[in-house]
């Protein structure tokens, strides 16, 4: 009887042994298939990336938009041969695409941005549009500078002279000077916004990755913008809205001027900015004999103004003087004296194609001397 019980005992270790045995081998068969597939996948994946590892830093383009890009083909001759150094974001009306029905450029083809809002001129849309165009912008991490550009914006130089232009230094190009002329600034935003931080300048900056990053995770002073930095009522012909009752109480306040300059001024990075814009716009417009030319907005070049000689008057700008803070601005890139401007502003379609075909355009500083 205990023979018996000992040859069951026998039996049954064996069988253990041989179900352990087939378990530890499906174990290690199925670690080896699962290390193989995942790192399969991580070839794949740096095989992916291989193109983009030895990409060199890219400008991120921003165009605000109306509709189509009018200038397109200054751009087009802009970007070619340039692939991997740039990227292109546009922010147009809601629902318009940039298809092959709107666009000959294959650079701006689906290059809108889904989630676009409905812009007005003088409102806070205007620096929401910005701040949407920037969010898509900076999920790509090879986007290292980001340059706001208007649909009448030009290049007045090639990519190349651009790219070293604005890449040579770490610093943001923000115009941006102490408001003290015009009484722009509500108290009501103290002390959120203490007046001592309000700063004006031009809207087309150059930010560069830190900077964009706090525009857009800005969660304070861009409601306090909303809230109470709104433009004065229009004169009557122009005159979109009624006057309120107590129009006098206005600060004309109009928010894409003021809004980054004012925001990195909060955030104390003053030190960190070259204090000028890269983007031409004519506000003296007192020799202008146009009606239209003059109030609100910079002069618009037209065919007629697009010569040589305008061209090369915009670029030969080396200062720029800020009264407000009795400071002249010398302009210089990599240490050395440089033009101040690198696009203009506001130019017609038969202007920017004139200034194309006649190959005023797009030329290296060393070609224009």
């Amino acid at each position: 009887m205990k023979k018996k019980a000992s040859q069951q005992q026998k039996l049954l270790y064996r069988w253990k042994r041989k179900v352990y045995a087939t378990f530890l081998f499906a174990f290690c068969l199925g670690s080896f298939v699962f290390i193989q597939a995942r790192f399969s996948g991580i070839v794949a994946s740096l095989e992916s990336l291989k193109p983009r590892l030895d990409q060199k830093p890219q400008i991120a383009f921003l165009f605000i938009a109306r509709n189509r890009l009018p200038l397109e083909s200054v751009w087009d001759a802009f970007f070619q041969g340039e692939e991997g150094n740039f990227s292109i974001y546009v922010h147009s009306r809601p629902g318009f695409i940039l298809s092959e029905a709107t666009t000959r450029s294959k650079y701006f083809l689906d290059r809108q941005v889904n989630d676009s809002i409905q812009v007005d001129w003088g409102e806070s849309t205007m620096i929401e549009a910005e701040r949407v165009l920037l969010r898509h912008a900076l999920r790509d991490p090879f986007n290292h500078r980001f340059v706001f550009l208007s649909d009448s914006c030009i290049p007045l130089y090639s990519f190349s002279y651009t790219y070293s232009y604005i890449m040579s230094t770490p610093t943001s190009f923000v115009d941006s000077f102490a408001d003290t002329k015009d009484s722009r600034y509500n108290p009501r935003m103290n002390p959120i916004i203490p007046v001592h931080n309000w700063r004006k300048g031009s809207q087309w900056v150059v930010l560069n990755r830190k900077h964009a990053e706090i525009v857009v995770n800005d969660t304070s002073v861009f409601p306090m913008f909303q809230q109470h930095c709104r433009r004065k009522s229009l004169p009557e012909f122009w005159r979109d809205r009624p006057v309120p009752a107590e129009g006098w109480k206005e600060h004309n306040c109009i928010p894409d001027e003021h809004y980054v300059q004012t925001l990195l001024s909060q955030k104390g990075v003053d030190s960190e900015l070259t204090r000028r814009s890269l983007t031409h716009s004519a506000w003296d417009l007192s020799s202008s004999k146009s009606n239209e030319r003059r109030g609100w907005h910079p002069m618009t070049y037209k065919f007629s103004d697009a010569t040589p000689h305008l061209i090369q008057s915009i670029k030969g700008i080396d200062n720029i003087n800020y009264e407000t803070e009795y400071r002249r601005e010398w302009c210089s890139s990599k240490g050395k004296p440089s033009p101040c401007f690198l696009f203009a502003r506001k130019f017609t379609r038969p202007a920017a194609l004139r200034l194309l075909r006649e190959s005023i355009l797009l030329r290296d500083k060393e070609q224009d001397n």
